[in-house]
């Protein structure tokens, strides 16, 4: 845009080389657009890909989209930048997701149960997850709770510390490792179920 090419040769700095939290503060400051038009180029590839993950319809997941960045504009002012704006983002969208489906099931506790159990097996070595075949994956990540998967994702697709989900999912780090844990557990499970093998 010309007057993205203006703005960096005045300021001797481009909206694309900016960090996350330098163009949130611009734009509260200035109330640009354009710096709210630069945060939903980055994101919004990236947060249709969850909706569709967690919502697996195309158009839920389009009217999922702008619905989180009209919260995200209208809540701006409201990041801390004790994390990652990406983590921030990460976390409304989620939570939209989620109570996106609960409606949808006209249960509040859809998830509760989703990766709760009381039994604790051995831990599942990452590797199982890993070195899968993509085509088995997709088969079992479409049949585990919306819960364990989104678990699951955050883990091994986004790659968050333990910290970063613990801070989304508003739960100790210790209650997120154990979260991780059954939701392999669930994974392996559903896998044999299937697979036999």
């Amino acid at each position: 845009m010309f007057i993205d090419f203006i703005y960096a040769l005045l300021t001797g700095n481009s909206l694309s080389k900016m960090k996350d939290e330098e163009i949130v503060q611009e734009y509260l400051a200035t109330q640009n657009a354009r710096y709210f038009d630069q945060l939903y180029s980055r994101y919004s590839g990236k947060v249709y890909g969850k909706c569709i993950s967690l919502l697996k319809n195309e158009a839920a997941a389009e009217d999922a989209v702008q619905e989180i960045f009209v919260k995200i504009l209208l809540n701006l002012s409201k990041f801390s930048g004790k994390s990652k704006f990406s983590t921030w983002l990460y976390s409304i969208s989620y939570n939209f997701c989620i109570d996106t489906i609960r409606r949808k099931k006209k249960n509040p506790n859809a998830f509760a149960d989703d990766i709760t159990g009381h039994e604790i097996a051995d831990d599942v070595d990452d590797r199982f997850l890993l070195e899968m075949n993509i085509e088995r994956l997709k088969v079992i990540m479409d049949r585990v709770p919306v819960g364990v998967k989104s678990i699951l994702l955050m883990k091994y697709q986004d790659e968050m510390s333990i910290k970063e989900i613990s801070a989304i999912l508003s739960k100790s780090e210790s209650a997120i490792k154990m979260k991780i844990k059954r939701a392999k557990q669930k994974f392996k499970k559903i896998h044999y179920e299937i697979y036999k093998d």
